[in-house]
């Protein structure tokens, strides 16, 4: 069943080199896996399913019409990142964090990195993530972005990339809490042996950081979910049981005289932050989408008057443009006077004419976007698109230009997966969390999102992905 035949000749393999040892980083976990044997690691698989369907860690899938609910698929082998190579990730996810920050800031007050002529102020303007209602703001502690979610890959060469930054409601944390819990239980041999970084005090982590944002000695906070039947409505009730907090969807709040309050059998109850899991335009009717049923009337202007603290804080969708993406690394050497530590995925705007030109006549060698896409809907992966696709894809860029970036199509690197009774390589991104209050944390290490498809690049659940649990080595 094991090592001898896995293929390690495709690209960067997270666990074996190209001749086919092991990682320094892997040895103990090749020699655990190899001593257990293909039958007693199947039924560890087994066992590690049991107890997240136990659990009931869902996410929501849509299409066709209908909605329907599944279990997050999970894969026992682990992704190991040596300390020394975290080290440099977190550095620069920090400084990513910062530089974004403070381009907030800058973006709704004065400007200056449109006026000094780094960022066209037709590229900020156009993007829909970018909110004139929001001009003005400035957020309690001078944080926008309290929750972070940053995808990072890694080439066919080994070299870490950002491949895209997720600053409004980034999603998954509770799936890297509970993955390592099962973990913990099938193979606690692992943990007793190896220095695997903790991660089980981010709940505790997040509440102190949406803390942060208040003068409150004792301030009530309340996550806000969409409703039961938002694709991550799972993780909403998880963060905040594991915090203490209240969980509440619109319904169960309102607005009076420009304070928050959440209704209650006992009457109304002042709440002083709100971690806010809806999107920027649906929070609040009055100001934004007037046909939002999920939003509260108010809330907008009683954060303006800073009598409710909101994380993240309304206009962050602006940085997850991926046109603004592209930008990030002028935008840190703007800010911050350094280059960035660690670099973007060379892309194309098919809003400036050269790039247009280059995308059209090599579609079929690039992955093509939507600025604003999400979950890996609406994009197309030219090398296995069809000429029809390629074709039809063409009239879409052409029809709304500033909507679409490319780049090329990076060889993700691998993980050895068990598939059935085989074990396989699988491509995997990275998505590590990091929370901004008094200061910057990262978590270490992340969601490490797993491809299940044999050769597939999209790693996605929407779209048949999995997870696995992600081991930072002390």
């Amino acid at each position: 069943m094991f090592i001898a035949d896995y293929d390690t000749k495709t690209g960067y393999d997270e666990m074996f080199s190209r001749e086919g040892s092991a990682r320094k980083s892997y040895h103990f976990l090749k020699s655990k896996m190899e001593s257990l044997g293909g039958v007693e690691l199947i039924k560890r698989s087994s066992s590690a399913e049991k107890a997240l369907l136990s659990l009931g860690i869902t996410f929501t899938l849509y299409g066709d019409g209908e909605q329907q609910e599944r279990i997050m698929p999970f894969d026992v082998i682990p992704r190991i990142v040596p300390n020394e190579e975290w080290g440099r990730m977190e550095k620069g996810l920090k400084q990513r964090i910062l530089a974004l920050n403070l381009f907030l800031q800058d973006i709704y007050n004065e400007q200056k990195i449109i006026k000094d002529g780094i960022i066209p102020r037709d590229i900020i303007e156009s993007s829909t993530g970018f909110l004139k209602e929001c001009i003005g703001l400035k957020p309690p502690q001078g944080i926008w972005i309290h929750i972070t979610g940053t995808d990072l890959v890694r080439d066919g060469e080994g070299t870490f990339h950002v491949l895209e930054d997720n600053l409004r409601c980034p999603s998954g944390v509770s799936y890297v809490l509970e993955n390592r819990e099962v973990m913990k239980r099938t193979f606690p041999e692992l943990f007793d042996k190896l220095n695997i970084q903790q991660v089980y005090d981010y709940p505790y982590r997040l509440r102190s950081t949406l803390e942060n944002l208040t003068y409150e000695s004792n301030p009530v906070i309340a996550v806000w979910t969409p409703g039961v039947y938002n694709s991550a409505y799972y993780e909403h009730s998880f963060l905040a049981q594991k915090m203490g907090v209240y969980l509440v969807e619109g319904s169960d709040l309102l607005v009076e005289d420009d304070i928050v309050y959440m209704k209650t059998t006992k009457g109304l109850k002042k709440i002083d932050v709100i971690y806010r899991r809806i999107d920027d335009t649906f929070m609040d009717p009055n100001t934004f989408r007037a046909d939002s049923l999920l939003g509260v009337k108010g809330i907008f202007q009683a954060f303006k008057k800073g009598n409710v603290a909101l994380a993240n804080a309304p206009g962050t969708g602006i940085a997850d443009d991926k046109v603004i993406y592209s930008f990030v690394p002028q935008i840190i050497k703007y800010y911050l006077d350094e280059e960035a530590i660690i670099p973007n995925v060379p892309t194309y705007l098919c809003s400036i004419e050269k790039d247009l030109k280059y995308v059209l006549e090599n579609i079929h060698n690039l992955v093509v976007k939507p600025a604003n896409g999400a979950g890996g809907y609406g994009m197309i992966i030219g090398p296995k698109a069809s000429k029809q696709e390629q074709e039809d894809f063409k009239k879409l860029i052409l029809e709304d230009a500033r909507n679409y970036i490319a780049q090329p199509v990076l060889n993700l690197s691998t993980v050895p997966t068990l598939i059935a009774d085989k074990i396989e390589a699988r491509h995997v991104d990275l998505r590590p969390f990091i929370l901004f209050g008094k200061e910057v944390y990262v978590m270490p290490g992340g969601l490490t999102r797993v491809a299940l498809r044999k050769g597939s690049l999209v790693v996605n659940s929407s779209q048949g992905g999995g997870s696995k649990d992600t081991w930072v080595l002390g």
